[in-house]
């Protein structure tokens, strides 16, 4: 049972969130991984789906009650599938409350080496997958005249520019600021808050793949704090975005880095 101590206190991490629907995506891993996680802890019910059938096995097993979730495999680099998701959430719990969409794709290569098709799966799944996923769970939630939350994600790097290799991941997350603000401003008046989380460094997989271990230590180093971020802190800030303490947070580009983004 998830703790009172999360869920039941003015001050506490999960406020509203009890039994509300979270669709989550990128959940097999990382910070998409600790925030379903933490869903479920404050009480909610999470509708988690990856591309990566057995990451969602291994959360199923991580989690408390893997019954009263969902875990659904889909490829965020097609537009039906990303459409798909929000109907199958609606279909099997009635009704989404929050779409938190974690999930991101990063292919390192140096900027001539970058392939049509490089550009192209990292600008469908890092963006347009997000505009077709905001967009049918924001329609979802005004014709059922909930007042939902949509939490985005992009990176520090939208501001900061690409290093390592980068630059079509670092494009695709510039758009999803802009993206992010055209949503917040067209449904805030339906009640539904949008905002967009902009990690720094994060000890995620994708940290790791294709990258020199000493550009990733540099990287940790270079951070005022003197490491990187932990997905499971990243996943505070999306439930605390999402809960009832956060209800006057909207179209905000939040920074979550550690400081390696002053501004």
């Amino acid at each position: 049972m998830p703790s009172d101590r999360l869920l039941d206190d003015d001050l506490s991490l999960g406020k509203g969130l009890r039994d509300r629907v979270v669709v989550v995506t990128g959940a097999s891993s990382g910070i998409g991984r600790e925030t379903a996680l933490l869903f479920e802890r404050v009480g909610a019910r999470v509708f988690a789906t990856s591309g990566d059938r057995t990451g969602l096995d291994a959360l199923a097993q991580q989690m408390n009650d893997p019954s009263r979730h969902y875990f659904h495999s889909a490829d965020l680099a097609s537009t039906q599938a990303c459409e798909g998701i929000i109907a199958r959430a609606i279909d099997h719990f009635g009704e989404i409350f929050v779409l938190a969409h974690v999930a991101g794709a990063l292919i390192r290569k140096p900027l001539f080496e970058v392939t049509e098709s490089d550009w192209d799966y990292q600008q469908d799944v890092n963006l347009r997958s997000g505009f077709f996923l905001n967009r049918a769970a924001c329609r979802a939630m005004v014709d059922a005249k909930i007042p939902g939350r949509i939490i985005n994600f992009t990176s520090t790097s939208w501001m900061m520019g690409p290093l390592n290799g980068s630059d079509a991941y670092v494009a695709a997350k510039g758009g999803v600021v802009s993206m992010n603000r055209g949503f917040a401003r067209q449904f805030g008046q339906y009640g539904i808050r949008v905002n967009v989380i902009a990690p720094g460094q994060v000890n995620t997989p994708m940290q790791h793949v294709d990258n020199d271990p000493a550009l990733v230590a540099a990287a940790a180093a270079s951070c005022p704090l003197g490491r990187m971020g932990e997905p499971d802190e990243l996943a505070r800030v999306v439930v605390f975005i999402a809960s009832d303490q956060a209800s006057f947070v909207h179209g905000a580009t939040i920074n979550v880095s550690g400081g390696i983004l002053l501004y």
